[in-house]
């Protein structure tokens, strides 16, 4: 059955996610964080977008834009296609790397705008992996909270600090403290998942592996192994990072599985 096209905001702006294929980790490590918003900056100057807000996490990636001179389908996959391009090279692997198309929802309102904004900050904190929105180095948040925007030109912050006053400094100041307030904003319908602890994730892993012992697996022959690999790589809140160094094998051998 084909795919229904997307209804298009009456004002352009979405609320897109970006997630790996089986949640497969799609940032390893600080270069591909920046390598992402590079990516992001470069079609942003191409397509003439703005850039509200975002949010790298391990496995997914949260985005608010409002559409430039072309379709966001058309910009969002030449970002899908150049980040994988890089990915695939670096780590030398191939195939899929996002999970099927992006999700978006439209935002029609100035107060769905901001929810979408605190949402999307908030990730980090919801998912326990920081207890302060500006402790996640890879969202927008730092950006709105510095007098001096800490990302020039791929945040556009104008917009979103005017709802809040016309001086600067005061806008700021207003936007933390609506940033920061408990909430219990959904957005995109996505569930959030809560990072496993290293014992909670042994024992799923246990689990998955049956009369098999951790220590075992990377023993295994490799049919047999993949095959246990691809099924703890499906347990939510287990990183691939994570998962690898409970296994003792490297996250490339699980990525690959």
């Amino acid at each position: 059955m084909p795919r229904k096209a997307r209804v298009k905001s009456r004002y352009g702006i979405c609320h897109v996610m970006l997630r790996g294929a089986n949640r497969q980790e799609i940032f390893h490590d600080e270069q591909d964080n920046l390598r992402f918003l590079e990516t992001i900056k470069r079609y942003k100057r191409i397509s003439s977008m703005q850039v509200y807000a975002w949010c790298l996490m391990g496995n997914h990636v949260h985005l608010l834009l409002k559409e430039g001179n072309e379709d966001l389908s058309v910009t969002m996959k030449r970002i899908g296609v150049s980040y994988v391009h890089y990915y695939n090279w670096k780590y030398r692997t191939t195939g899929h790397l996002f999970q099927d198309r992006f999700k978006s929802e439209n935002v029609e309102t100035k107060s769905y705008l901001l929810t979408v904004i605190r949402y999307i900050h908030q990730n980090p904190v919801k998912a326990e992996i920081v207890q302060r929105v500006d402790d996640w180095k890879w969202s927008s948040c730092l950006g709105y909270y510095n007098t001096v925007n800490a990302y020039g030109d791929l945040l556009d912050r104008e917009l979103i600090l005017r709802m809040f006053s016309d001086d600067k400094d005061m806008a700021i100041d207003r936007f933390k403290e609506f940033n920061e307030m408990t909430n219990y904003d959904t957005c995109l319908n996505d569930r959030m998942t809560r990072r496993l602890t290293d014992e909670e994730a042994r024992e799923k892993i246990r689990k998955i592996l049956g009369t098999y012992e951790i220590a075992q697996v990377k023993s295994l022959p490799r049919l047999q192994r993949n095959e246990l690999l691809r099924k703890v790589k499906k347990i939510d809140g287990l990183s691939q990072r994570q998962a690898a160094r409970i296994l003792g094998v490297s996250h490339i051998l699980i990525h690959r599985a």
